[in-house]
């Protein structure tokens, strides 16, 4: 199934460059917080974020094509959903609430892993980041939020290994780097879901 957005929960502004993300050490201790455009500048920030990958009931992964209006990596599709905490906020509650604004959809979040990762976009700034890895299964429908999402699809997840593979550049960095890890180190999890 390939959907580009049509009947989104709706399309409320759920991005901004003035949120408060948690600046942390190479240990995942809060040092601080900025505004997240100051967090993308230059080579970046280390700072907290998230990634979740939803599963369907017949086991396909759900993947996005980010937002045109994405200033990092817009247009290249990407896992289901990604963002950062708020301050003050907690991890399973932040992966709740951007689920549903991006997606429209509930799952309970099952984490991974926790990895540091830094990365370049041509001259537009640069991701760098403490990023905890979930998974979740949802059955609910997609009612993706035009401003963040511009495409999705749900594959296989052989499907997803050969695009990878054959077509790498039209994939965010952060996808090709945690669903090599998943694939190799917690495969025995993603039978579980």
């Amino acid at each position: 199934m390939n959907n580009v957005t049509s009947q989104p929960l709706n399309d409320e502004i759920v991005s901004f460059d003035s949120e408060e993300l948690i600046l942390v050490d190479v240990n995942d201790v809060e040092i601080g917080h900025l505004h997240k455009d100051k967090c993308h500048n230059g080579d970046g920030l280390l700072h907290r974020a998230f990634s979740l990958f939803i599963f369907n009931d017949e086991g396909e992964v759900l993947i996005q094509r980010r937002s045109a209006q994405k200033r990092l990596w817009p247009l290249y599709w990407a896992n289901s959903c990604c963002s950062h905490p708020r301050w003050g906020e907690d991890m399973e509650e932040a992966v709740r609430r951007r689920l549903y604004q991006e997606l429209g959809m509930y799952a309970d979040p099952v984490f991974l892993y926790k990895f540091i990762y830094q990365v370049q976009f041509e001259d537009q700034g640069a991701e760098h980041e403490l990023c905890w890895v979930y998974i979740g299964r949802s059955s609910d429908p997609v009612r993706a939020n035009p401003n963040e999402i511009s495409e999705w699809k749900y594959v296989s997840p052989s499907k997803l290994d050969d695009q990878l593979k054959h077509s790498p550049q039209r994939f965010s960095p952060w996808i090709k780097l945690e669903w090599e890890t998943m694939q190799r180190h917690h495969r025995h999890q993603l039978e579980a879901l």
